[in-house]
């Protein structure tokens, strides 16, 4: 089974950087380097990301960022071909690019929640541009966040060609709110509180009432709705592990009103009940086989260990899929089939970003707001999307071949 991979968890890059042993290092000599403020010398703590991955410190001086505490580093580590691939040129506009992009947020930090909570908890400790972003399993990334030996504190690994493929490079405009948003990854991987503890939710692994993709494919929607039901009974598992939703106030359908619980799992019951109406309708309703039938198969050939409303209020983001790794993978059904399971979180209190493939559906409300055929579009399109493979960002990668065929 292949590897799975999750974004903002890895450190990147070789531990030793052939082009600084041999000496040919771009040197940075144009015009506009002249303006920075004064570089100053690499720290030289170590970092580590998980103890898995292999990191090092980028060598060289530093571009400082006016009034912020960190710096912007160009490591030259020739992982990939990228570096040769890009060009000195390239390279020497996208360092620029970055440092104007945070010199501009550091002139409206106020605008950016995350980037100023960051700055004030003093969570990144540098920035680094490199000619792309691998880690050791040779999957590239626009931005990673490390851990660092020092509590508290991260780097952010910048890929240069990705800068370069979306057309950042000399539009510090256009990178801002694009590095704006990656701040709430620092911001979480920065945190050293202690994490809630799991609910402890049975499952009845052995005798899910799993199917495969091609009898799924054969069933009608009364049939497909059954099984479904079925599942709920002994695998797929719509309540929030963490209970983050205890006590928390609701939406009504449909407002931005928020009306507090009158029992402390009012809130959790009513979006249980949302939820499972929306996964009917998804494996019920002949729109979704034609249009999202990656999420019809997901949900019933027990790809799908969760879904659930949660509040997490340390990312920014509406939904998101978490695939667990394959040393995770556990035996389901009668055939004991190795799943690796996956979760969808919909984030009770967030909106969707216009670059979710599901924001016209929203129409702006918060999650917990949304219908239940509204939500049902919105998970059919989360699980459709990223339930086998994330994009560059992607946060999860999950491998197509574990589903039974």
């Amino acid at each position: 089974m292949k590897r799975i991979t999750w974004n903002h968890d890895r450190g990147c890059g070789d531990d030793t950087s052939r082009w600084i042993r041999r000496g040919v290092l771009p040197v940075f000599v144009s015009g506009w380097l002249a303006l920075l403020p004064p570089p100053v010398p690499a720290s030289h703590q170590g970092h580590a990301g998980h103890t898995e991955e292999e990191v090092h410190e980028p060598a060289g001086p530093g571009y400082a960022v006016p009034g912020a505490s960190f710096r912007v580093f160009f490591d030259a580590a020739e992982s990939t071909p990228a570096g040769e691939e890009l060009g000195q040129t390239y390279v020497e506009e996208a360092v620029q690019t970055v440092v104007e992009a945070f010199t501009v947020m550091m002139q409206h930090r106020t605008d950016y929640a995350r980037f100023d909570e960051a700055l004030k908890k003093k969570a990144l400790d540098k920035v680094v541009v490199e000619p792309a972003v691998v880690n050791r399993d040779g999957k590239e990334f626009a931005f990673l966040v490390a851990r660092t030996k020092d509590p508290g504190r991260v780097k952010l690994l910048i890929s240069a060609s990705f800068l370069k493929e979306k057309g950042y490079v000399g539009h510090p405009d256009k990178l801002v709110p694009v590095l704006a948003r990656e701040f709430q990854w620092v911001v979480s991987k920065a945190d050293t509180a202690p994490k809630p503890k799991t609910v402890s939710v049975d499952r009845d692994l052995r005798h899910a009432p799993i199917r495969t993709d091609k009898e799924i494919q054969e069933m009608s929607g009364e049939e497909r709705e059954r099984l479904l039901r079925q599942l709920f009974d002994t695998y797929l598992k719509t309540v929030d592990d963490y209970k983050s939703l205890q006590g928390q106030p609701f939406y009504e359908v449909g407002t931005t009103t928020l009306v507090p619980s009158t029992h402390p799992d009012s809130t959790i019951k009513l979006y249980d009940i949302r939820v499972r109406e929306a996964l009917q309708k998804i494996v019920r309703d002949p729109y979704f086989a034609e249009h999202t039938p990656k999420a019809v198969r997901s949900l019933l050939n027990g790809k799908i260990w969760s879904v659930a409303f949660v509040k997490i209020d340390q990312r920014d983001w509406a939904t998101r899929t978490r695939v667990l790794p394959e040393e995770k993978a556990v035996l389901v059904g009668n055939s004991e089939h190795p799943i690796q399971p996956a979760a969808v979180l919909v984030n009770t209190y967030r909106t969707a970003a216009p670059d979710d493939p599901f924001f016209a559906d929203t129409q702006g409300l918060p999650m917990g707001a949304l219908s239940a055929d509204q939500l049902a579009r919105v998970i059919a399109l989360e699980i459709q999307h990223n339930i086998v493979e994330k994009s560059m960002r992607g946060h999860v990668v999950q491998d197509a071949s574990t589903s039974p065929k």
